[in-house]
């Protein structure tokens, strides 16, 4: 545990505060309908579509590097195994979201990724997405479903998620290398987070 006090972050490093969030019983949903000319599909995702969809919606605005990271086997074992499932949100022919939900811990599902493109955004389409997840995770088994966010997300995160009924349970420091000076990600990605070079 680290104590009160600052602690220098090394150049070339990004430092997180991860909030850990959970729901122990199905939370109360709005039902929200969908914009016209939007459809919510189910996908059985390849490579290229997954990287394409986690690349416009976490990546280069939030930088989610996680699965940027991960060897092309590894990847298509989380895409091809039937206890993770994946869905979008579709306009004018183009997937516009990603929500993946993640079985493999027997009694839980993870939220594991979930968000849209800045296509979406402001359109209310979160709150439906958010909606068919709640429904969709309890529609299974389960007696947990949770999910996790850091201060380099959207800043509408953390209220979105306590607002749909998570409830936060605890929180992480992470130290990670940014994606940006390690040439994953453009240095132009999340402006919003200073770039310190080693």
């Amino acid at each position: 545990m680290l104590g009160p006090g600052f602690y220098d972050v090394s150049p070339g490093k990004l430092a997180v505060i991860v909030t850990h969030l959970e729901m122990r019983a199905p939370a109360e949903t709005r039902d929200t309908a969908l914009p016209e000319g939007i459809t919510f599909h189910r996908v059985s995702p390849d490579l290229a579509w997954y990287r394409d969809i986690f690349m416009r919606v976490g990546a280069l605005e939030w930088l989610w590097f996680s699965r940027l990271r991960m060897s092309d086997e590894a990847m298509r074992a989380i895409l091809g195994d039937p206890a993770v499932e994946f869905y979008t949100l579709r306009r004018d022919g183009r997937d516009e979201a990603l929500l993946e939900l993640d079985f493999r811990t027997p009694g839980e599902c993870e939220l594991a990724y979930f968000g849209l493109t800045p296509a979406l955004i402001g359109s209310g389409c979160g709150r439906y997405l958010m909606d068919q997840a709640i429904h969709l995770a309890w529609s299974h088994p389960i007696k947990r479903f949770h999910v996790h966010t850091c201060t380099i997300d959207s800043p509408q995160a953390l209220d979105f998620y306590r607002r749909s009924g998570f409830i936060p349970i605890r929180q992480q420091v992470e130290i990670a290398d940014d994606p940006r000076v390690l040439g994953e990600l453009p240095e132009t990605a999340a402006p919003h987070v200073p770039l310190f070079r080693p």
